[in-house]
């Protein structure tokens, strides 16, 4: 007999298998004997109260073994021979994309302008090491896009517009642990996800069709409004190779490809500016976060994980709300060219770094936004670009203040709320070193002075958050996409030309890997059921 129960258990009870065997033996009364395995379902944890429950549902197999799996593997078949769509982007969009186009029988022919996930890491490391940044291959771009090595959480609110489990199960399929499936916030680990992400370019290979690195999209094939495939530039030998793929494409390029927006707008391709969010990379000792979360003195303790926190508010009109939040992780160089600083954060599966970080941003609306210098001129802000402008701005502004390299400004917690510059700066998890800068004086007010209320209002929340052990650092600036590549609600198409699936965080239209996985396969089901009815 299989019985599915849910129960709230402490922590050290939760740790093991034993101990939740004894607590259903002493609270349900159910005789030990019969219990031959329990399977976790769902775990989540209560910290609200002084005393943390675990919440647990569980599946116990009385009498029996368990036969059911996890997850069932998806069949990928064949496809070398079936007709192709070009995916432009190896992240989470185009990889489940390509994925979902193998199922459906199509070949998916991926160009990545950076490198495969393990070349990555040695430009990653120059950045820190050497500050040199390569525009080809960094935090950004590169197989697994920003996610690969920006914390691999994989928690979302976009659950409307397809399966979450689904695509955690995929993660599963292809090396992911399958506590994915159970945590109510599911985290792979930068040390983990690389080996998932070429697992799933294996099977795109495998199932014959093609993964190009280092081959970076120029343009865009257009006859008569329609789309029929990319020009590209293969940099892999020495000397540059020019390329032409042809098929309906999948834009899923992610929110830094700044060059491909350009060529959008100066081709007049529809575009249109959207709201962002900007701010800082906040980041306190992970024990005095443990410690404020847990409402204890030891922190964790034993059996807890690393805690996590999340904020909003609003000030002035404008949400001010913490994001992407990294226990245990440190602070990362995630700028994708020359003359930018800026910060992102990761974890790695244990989260086991002596810090814990979070992105502390404003939201910023088109009417918010003004040039931060002469140049560019004023209407490109007043363009579709004009957010991407404003990043960019912010971005050198950041750099200048770094000393024109990629240690970051920064200033303590509690002088940036007071208007102090920090006489010194406490340790940091981020490598290329930080340099004491007034953020509050030179960041604009209309960022600042937000932050500053926010900062304000946090502690206020949660006692010991707002202290000068804490240190800000700038600038976080790649929240999302600043712009948004228009397409038709119903067929996922570019509103103008067909064949052009826009894809992704980096067309406007997901936040983060699983929304962006999710949304590479409703376009790659969409360009399926199009070249269905073409044929028909």
């Amino acid at each position: 007999m299989i019985q599915e129960l849910q129960i709230r258990i402490l922590p050290e009870q939760a740790a093991s298998e034993q101990g939740i065997k004894k607590f259903l033996v002493n609270d349900k009364g159910l005789d030990e004997q019969h219990i031959h395995h329990v399977r976790i379902l769902k775990r989540s944890i209560d910290a609200r109260q002084r005393t943390i429950y675990v919440n647990l549902t569980v599946r116990v197999y009385l009498d029996e073994e368990p036969t059911d799996q996890a997850f069932t593997p998806i069949a990928y078949h064949d496809v070398s021979e079936r007709p192709a769509a070009i995916v432009v982007g190896a992240g989470p969009g185009g990889l489940f994309a390509a994925l979902r186009l193998i199922e459906l029988g199509i070949r998916p022919i991926v160009l990545e302008r950076g490198k495969d996930v393990h070349e990555r890491r040695k430009d990653i490391a120059k950045i820190s090491r050497e500050h040199m940044v390569n525009p080809e291959s960094n935090f950004s771009f590169g197989e697994g896009g920003a996610g690969a090595f920006s914390d691999g959480k994989l928690y979302t609110r976009s659950k409307k517009r397809g399966s979450v489990e689904r695509i955690l199960k995929i993660f599963c399929q292809h090396g992911a642990s399958e506590s994915i499936l159970i945590d109510a916030h599911p985290h792979i680990g930068t040390d983990k996800l690389p080996r998932v992400i070429e697992n799933m370019r294996n099977t795109i290979l495998r199932c014959g069709g093609e993964v190009h690195f280092k081959t970076k999209v120029t343009d865009l094939l257009i006859n008569n409004n329609k789309v029929y495939g990319v020009n590209a530039v293969d940099s892999n030998d020495e000397i540059e190779k020019p390329l032409r793929f042809e098929g309906p494409v999948i834009l899923a390029t992610g929110h830094s490809a700044r060059d491909i927006y350009r060529w959008l707008y100066h081709n007049g391709v529809e575009i249109e500016a959207k709201n962002l969010a900007v701010g800082v990379r906040l980041e306190h000792p992970a024990h005095l976060i443990d410690q404020i979360q847990y409402h204890r003195k030891e922190g964790k303790g034993q059996y807890l994980p690393t805690a996590e926190y999340s904020f909003v508010t609003q000030v002035e009109g404008r949400g001010v709300y913490s994001f992407c939040m990294c226990p245990g992780g440190t602070v990362v160089p995630a700028a994708s060219g020359p003359e930018q600083i800026v910060v992102n954060g990761m974890s790695p599966s244990l989260r086991n770094s002596p810090w814990s970080n979070s992105g502390m941003v404003v939201e910023l609306h088109l009417e918010d936004i003004k040039p931060l210098s002469d140049s560019p001129k004023v209407e490109d802000i007043e363009s579709p670009l004009g957010m991407m402008v404003f990043q960019e701005q912010l971005e050198k502004q950041c750099w200048q203040q770094g000393n024109h390299r990629q240690t970051a400004p920064a200033q303590r917690m509690a002088d940036f709320v007071n208007n102090r510059l920090s006489a010194s700066l406490p340790k940091s998890s981020y490598q290329p070193g930080l340099i004491t800068s007034p953020l509050h004086f030179w960041m604009p007010s209309f960022i600042s002075t937000r932050l500053q209320q926010g900062f304000r209002q946090f502690g206020r929340q949660s006692h010991g958050f707002l202290t000068n052990e804490a240190v800000i650092i700038g600038v976080e600036t790649r929240t999302s996409s600043p712009v948004r590549i228009v397409r038709d609600p119903l067929t996922l198409q570019h509103v103008r030309l067909e064949g052009l699936f826009p894809c992704g965080e980096g067309a406007g239209y997901a936040g983060g890997i699983v929304s962006a996985g999710i949304d590479g396969e409703r376009c790659a089901e969409n360009l399926a059921e199009k070249s269905k009815n073409s044929v028909s």
